[in-house]
């Protein structure tokens, strides 16, 4: 799958949030590898398995995953001949409990889940290994009746430290040491066991000296009365070590001679988790599970992209049945691309084996190829304007359609001038007609509405607009034409009422204002000395040298400050420090609209957070509208 389709529909964001729901990270690898497929038969058996795992999680039953987390590190490091610590092999442990459990867990529902529990049969019993486990560690510790040296060696090493106590005791309470003692109490340095003395009697006590304070005040000091007993502990304790370490050594065999069979376990069980991560991806954004085809037929139910807010308008939608190629037309912000976002990524998703946030009812295609032209394309470091980017990326889309595919284009044709770009956009979309691919285009351009109605196969649709209020009501409607609704878009973007008035007198067929004007020197040039002032013209490309960004000019005033459009803004850059890389004239064609170059970021900044369900940005709409209804009652 093309994976700027993949990017542009947010695809990626999806299987970020169903890595999350996952519990092993080797699951989470395995989901970030997921590509949409395009066998049908594979895309009906997930959808069943996830089918099967909302049922389970529906019914608030729990899967006993355990220890799946670092399953595969561990074994990882049994391969390599390593010994696995007590609490790595706790883990181990629950893990093979973990899939004797599951066993049985699908075998109780095994006429709800056949495919789960089908899954189920291929994990092994490892009992007996998770029952020595448990048997010789407790608490991530080795208890001492692992084995019965260890047992023998624990309760000496316990009778020594109590007689080592008793002696040093003794030590501390005898009157002829009182004077000497910096405190009456037993401390333990490393492995010795120590009286605190006072610094100036450290030669006076016979022992060893083991440690001094900080500063100097007390001398740690073992008394040769214990100094034999010890190093007998000492030795009882590198005992005790070295049993341990066969005991850790003996579990971890098991384990070594049973590798293949776990490995068995890890994949069988990993794909249950990767699956449960769908099912849960799937309650979370309420969906359904959508019938697929392979006939490129989409009808969508009251379809909700899975990134806005829950009270979304739904979307209604088909195509691949009485028509292929839909012009959906209507004002900017108005949702068209959220419609061609919002079926684009459901299609993914059901490819992909998710439930989708639809109504019951709905049916999606399963589809080749899918191909997507959205958004702004521009590249000012290739000098590549709008209309010279979504040419590249339409050129390299051509060769690769045919039947199963599903193009989407957003504003097709745009950023050039109108009746060219109108009939570039009606040839791309038939040729892509001809070689059997499903469209859905949106555009402004009457020439391409034209198009669709008189194409047999085509159908326009327009998304609804309320002429009382002048608000998008995000509703797509098939079989109409929109309007574009530019003097409500240029009142929401607060150009001036005198602008609009003599757009809407054009607009009816008014003369234009053709007399000329003479304009006086408001103030002096900015060049006052015998050097050349250099003057950029509209859409030069130029580098601002402090920060190396590329950007293009705006207007130049013939002032200090000249305006740059760069990250999507336009910004005051002072004249001395611009660079020209390249003039207009050898950018673009002689009759290249510049105005396309400038496209409006806030427009764009609306649309973007439309879709991803920003509240304030429903709120900014909808405070418009009732400012605009106050207006007219004003009026």
């Amino acid at each position: 799958m093309n994976q700027t389709t993949l990017m542009k529909l947010q695809y990626n964001q999806v299987i970020e949030k169903i890595q999350e729901k996952a519990i092993g990270e080797h699951s989470k690898a395995i989901i970030g590898e997921w590509l949409p497929q395009s066998h049908l038969a594979t895309v009906e058996k997930r959808q069943i398995e996830t089918k099967e795992a909302r049922l389970i999680l529906d019914s608030n039953q729990h899967v006993p995953f355990m220890g799946l987390s670092r399953i595969v590190v561990l074994m990882d490091q049994v391969r390599k001949g390593l010994i696995l610590t007590p609490g790595d092999l706790v883990e181990c442990g629950d893990f093979l409990r973990s899939s004797r459990l599951i066993m049985k867990f699908f075998e109780k529902n095994q006429y709800q889940t056949p495919t789960l529990y089908a899954y189920s049969r291929y994990l092994p019993d490892l009992m007996e290994i998770e029952t020595a486990i448990e048997a010789k560690i407790s608490n991530q510790k080795i208890v001492d009746t692992a084995t019965t040296q260890l047992a023998k060696i624990r309760r000496k090493k316990i009778e020594l430290q109590k007689e080592i106590q008793e002696k040093l005791m003794k030590f501390i309470r005898h009157g002829k040491n009182k004077e000497m003692i910096q405190e009456s109490m037993v401390v333990k340095k490393g492995e010795h066991y120590t009286v605190p003395i006072k610094a100036s009697y450290k030669n006076k006590v016979a022992g060893t000296l083991i440690e001094e304070s900080s500063k100097g005040q007390t001398a740690f000091i073992e008394p040769s009365a214990v100094s034999k007993l010890n190093e007998q502990l000492n030795q009882l304790m590198m005992e005790e070590t070295m049993e341990e370490y066969q005991i850790l050594a003996e579990l971890t065999g098991y384990l070594a001679e049973n590798e293949a069979v776990i490995d068995q376990a890890i994949e069988t069980i990993t794909v249950l988790d990767c699956i449960f991560a769908r099912g849960k991806y799937s309650r979370e954004i309420n969906g359904v599970t959508p019938k697929v085809n392979k006939e490129e037929r989409i009808h969508l139910i009251g379809g909700r992209h899975p990134f806005l807010p829950s009270d979304a308008i739904p979307l209604n939608f088909e195509i691949g049945e009485a028509y292929r190629g839909l012009v959906i037309t209507g004002a900017n912000a108005g949702g068209k691309t959220v419609v061609l976002k919002t079926i684009g990524l459901l299609t993914l998703m059901a490819m992909v084996g998710l439930q989708v946030p639809a109504k019951e009812g709905t049916e999606l295609a399963v589809f080749d190829q899918i191909f997507v032209d959205i958004g702004d394309q521009q590249n000012l470091e290739n000098a590549l304007s709008t209309f010279s980017g979504h040419l590249k990326n339409i050129g390299e889309m051509l060769p690769k359609i045919n039947r199963h595919t599903f193009v989407l284009f957003d504003e097709i044709g745009s950023g050039t001038e109108p009746n060219e770009g109108a009939s570039l956009a009606i040839a791309i979309m038939g040729e892509m007609y001809q070689k059997g691919a499903i469209i859905v285009a949106t555009t402004h351009y009457g020439e391409v509405k034209r198009f669709a109605q008189e194409h047999e196969d085509f159908v326009p649709a327009a998304m609804a607009f309320d002429q009382e209020t002048l608000s998008p009501l995000y509703r797509l409607i098939v079989g109409q034409v929109g309007e574009s609704q530019a003097l409500w878009i240029a009142q929401k973007m607060n150009l001036t009422a005198n602008v609009i008035e003599k757009a809407q007198s054009y607009i009816n067929k008014a003369p234009f204002e053709t007399t000329r004007q003479t304009f006086k020197l408001a103030q002096k040039p900015l060049n006052t000395s015998n050097e050349t002032l250099v003057l950029y013209a509209k859409g030069d490309r130029v580098e601002l040298t402090e920060s190396k960004k590329v950007g293009l000019v705006f207007q130049d005033d013939e002032q200090e400050n000249v305006q740059i459009y760069v990250d999507g803004e336009i910004k005051e850059v002072l004249r001395r420090r611009i660079r020209l890389l390249a003039g207009r004239e050898v950018l673009y064609p002689q009759d290249y609209d510049l105005e396309q170059l400038f496209s409006d970021f806030h427009e764009r900044k609306q649309e973007k957070d439309l879709l991803r369900g920003s509240k304030k940005a429903h709120k900014r709409l909808d405070k418009e509208a009732k400012q605009r209804r106050f207006n007219q009652k004003d009026q």
